[in-house]
């Protein structure tokens, strides 16, 4: 089996439409376009050999390579250090705007800033997961790739009165290899553009600078309207970037990860395609958006789920499906692709989700809070949204009380989850509260014995005497990291007893040295083979319920040691294995959001601050 590079390995660059995965090899190895759903052109992270990539790299034998980002930016420095001289390639993808687009660029600048290096390029795409033939055109100094109605274009960048210092190695197989020398103080570079783009043509020198130069100046200017003056600001800021980057601007629909595929257990079957928009997950963007200051983007996702809330699914599962793509299509058929042998030998690899079509009865309460939220900054909705939020709710209040799938998406059947009916409380609260706040029509009455019910039964049936805590499942005594969101969301004081008890049997029983399981999968059977890491969004999870129990240093302490666990550059993926190393999707969105929160609240308790309004 073919080596693969770790999945921390990576970092992330992105046009607000699409994303790419660039390793410290210098290799694009995950890259699909026009969108974050699209099909790939690059995909070698989930097989090496049919995948595709785009690789830059020094032909020194031994090379150490680092990355860092320009600072306040998505700009990805890779840097090789070799015997000969340090070379760097910088890579990014300029801003498309908020109009869905099919021109999307990527811009690979190479230069040499001690010393001298040859960098060997090689570029083979393979267009639709593999299963799409092309080819290429060569021309002096561009080439073009085409597969269908698929064309992507390679542009050189270059100096006018400088001599051409790349050449062509190779093109025999319809992929592109070629290499480049420079000397100190050389710069030059490649761009490769997806879309309608006409003939490709060189690249100056001087427009690549202005490229870099706009884009750095598009992320700084984004980052400053962050409100956040805390502890942990590289860390916050890299993980609103990643939030950033991982919004499909055109419609502010978040995906959870850019990539499919990648294991929550190497080697195993819990491979996912995250590159949609689930409504809890960009809900919670929502909350943690505006605690940062950024009320455009929030307000960006409140319109794209007003628009989901109104239009009719035709769902079996009410009026909200769990997830969608990027542009509101509920269509997300989960097939496998064939040949693939998935990273590290994972598979399946999965496109398109199955869990799609499965009824989760707490994406009500996330949406409802999400735009509670939104209102509590001053945006208020409009009257048709109004309307279609309490038709949700009157459909909630009929059909709320029966068995589901749950948070986790398992495929082990409808169970009643505790954590579903905890955020159909919150649902009612908040449509409560936004009725009330405002003097919007709405049947009170009707949802306040909705929520009241809901909130009788938690107590009586998610309580479990035996363990002494609030479990996943009525009538189990298997406890669930999900359930670490009571007190954040004000169900239960953080300091009531029947919390403290909870927090402390989750301690002895899904704590690992700080690292948090979702729950233990061998007690309660989710339908799947094999098992699992620690979920890195609920370790976050227990640092906020630590801080807000008053355990404010063991919250610190956990919360530092859960840092240690990111990449070089601040980035985490969905779970964390047993080696502490990375595993599941890259980066996750989920993880990064509950990161802020985390950093949010345990930066408030203690400077001494304890806010008891509803967060």
């Amino acid at each position: 089996m073919t080596t693969y590079p770790l999945i921390a390995d990576h970092g992330l660059i992105g046009d607000l439409q699409t994303a790419a995965l660039v390793a410290t090899d210098g290799t694009i190895d995950w890259f699909c376009s026009p969108r974050f759903d699209s099909p790939s052109i690059f995909a070698s992270l989930v097989d090496s050999e049919k995948g595709g990539h785009f690789s830059i790299r020094p032909r020194a034998e031994k090379s150490d390579a680092k990355q860092l980002y320009f600072p306040d930016t998505a700009i990805l420095v890779t840097r090789f250090l070799t015997e000969g001289g340090v070379g760097e390639v910088v890579d990014f993808m300029p801003a498309t705007g908020d109009a869905a687009s099919e021109r999307h660029r990527l811009v690979r600048i190479v230069r040499c800033v001690r010393g001298s290096m040859e960098f060997d390029i090689e570029i083979a795409p393979r267009f639709d997961y593999g299963r799409s033939t092309h080819q290429l055109s060569v021309g002096e100094d561009v080439a073009t790739f085409t597969s269908g109605k698929t064309v992507v274009t390679l542009s050189l960048i270059l100096d006018p009165e400088d001599k051409r210092l790349a050449t062509i190695d190779d093109t025999t197989d319809g992929d592109l290899r070629a290499s480049v020398r420079l000397e100190e103080g050389q710069l030059r570079g490649l761009i490769l553009e997806t879309g309608p783009t006409g003939e490709p043509s060189v690249v100056r020198v001087a427009e690549a600078r202005r490229l870099f130069d706009d884009t750095v100046t598009f992320w700084q200017d984004w980052v400053e309207q962050s409100t956040y003056t805390g502890r942990w600001r590289e860390e916050v800021q890299r993980s609103a970037i990643t939030l950033k980057l991982l919004t499909y601007a055109p419609t502010g629909g978040l995906v959870a990860a850019p990539t499919a595929g990648l294991p929550e257990q190497v080697g195993g079957e819990r491979n996912w395609d995250y590159r949609f928009t689930w409504v809890r997950d960009a809900s919670f963007s929502v909350r943690t958006l505006v605690r940062l200051g950024y009320l455009s983007e929030a307000t960006a996702f409140s319109e794209w789920l007003r628009d989901r809330v109104s239009e009719p699914t035709g769902s079996a599962t009410g009026p909200l499906n769990i997830m969608y793509r990027v542009d509101g299509d509920p269509e997300l058929d989960e097939e496998v692709i064939t040949g693939w042998e998935g990273y590290r030998g994972s598979y399946p690899v999965r496109i398109g989700n199955g869990a799609a079509g499965q009824l989760q009865l707490d994406i009500y309460g996330e949406a409802l809070d999400a735009v509670y939220q939104v209102d509590r900054s001053g945006i208020q909705i409009g009257q048709p949204g109004w309307i279609a939020l309490g038709r949700l709710l009157d459909w909630l209040a009929d059909n709320w009380d029966q068995p589901e799938e749950g948070i986790w998406e398992t495929r082990g059947g409808r169970k009643d989850f505790t954590y579903g009916r905890l955020m159909c409380w919150v649902a009612f609260d908040r449509g409560i509260r936004l009725a009330t706040a405002h003097g919007r029509p709405a049947p009170i009455e009707k949802w306040m014995a909705a929520r009241d019910a809901i909130y009788t039964q938690i107590m009586e049936k998610g309580w479990n005497e035996e363990v002494h805590a609030f479990v996943q499942q009525y009538g189990e005594t298997v406890l669930d990291a999900s359930l670490l969101k009571m007190p954040q969301v004000g169900f239960i004081s953080p300091q009531d007893p029947l919390w403290l008890d909870t927090l402390k049997a989750m301690e002895a029983e899904l704590v690992s040295d700080s690292l948090v399981y979702r729950y233990d999968p061998s007690a309660s059977p989710d339908g799947l083979r094999g098992s699992e890491g620690t979920f890195s969004m609920c370790t976050f999870l227990y640092v906020d319920a630590l801080a807000r129990s008053g355990q404010v240093s063991a919250a610190r302490l956990t919360f530092e040691k859960m840092l240690t666990y990111a990449n070089s550059l601040g980035l985490f993926s969905e779970e964390i294995a047993a080696t502490g190393e990375q595993i599941g999707n890259f980066p996750q969105a989920f993880t990064h959001l509950a990161l802020i929160d985390a950093a949010l609240t345990l930066n408030d308790r203690l400077d001494g601050h304890h806010p008891d309004r509803v967060m």
